[in-house]
């Protein structure tokens, strides 16, 4: 094992890890950060998605070592963050979510959609969504709460 820092959620870390170690599994079992979840640790699933130097990565597929030294955003990061704020409510209104286990991947992928593309129709939103998997939700909820808080973007951003 080696120890390794990274820039997590506004703060530095550093912790063991061998060199093998997903960043999924070092931020939930070094780091105690369990909001990020696993589920095919294959990459296809997204339920693992975690903005590392600001843009979604599937952190079941990114080794931990090889973030050394980057930043790292988990869905716990977003405390305090207004966009945040509203995808939550968003989905809570709009029935965005059943089981939750997708939610945190969803979560931090829709607010890079929100941020990275305000004129996102439904048609690019559900392109971006495509590397999150939910059984539960047939999605139409979770693209109902994107376009209510990119309709609302505007307001967010006045001061």
């Amino acid at each position: 094992m080696s120890p390794i820092t990274l820039h997590i959620n506004g703060r530095t870390r550093c912790a063991e890890a061998e060199g093998r170690t997903s960043l999924a599994d070092h931020l939930r079992e070094q780091l105690g950060l369990t909001g990020t979840h696993t589920g095919c640790e294959h990459g296809v699933c997204g339920a693992c998605t975690v903005q590392l130097d600001g843009a979604p990565v599937r952190s079941c597929i990114t080794l931990a070592a090889a973030c050394e030294g980057r930043s790292v955003r988990t869905v716990e990061g977003f405390a305090g963050d207004a966009v945040m704020a509203r995808l939550r409510e968003a989905f809570s209104a709009e029935h965005a979510l059943q089981c939750g286990y997708c939610t945190p991947g969803m979560l931090v992928t829709a607010h890079d959609i929100v941020t990275r593309l305000p004129q996102a129709d439904e048609a690019r939103i559900r392109l971006e969504l495509a590397g999150n998997l939910c059984r539960c939700t047939g999605y139409r909820g979770i693209v109902r709460a994107i376009q209510r808080v990119l309709a609302e973007r505007p307001v967010l951003l006045s001061p």
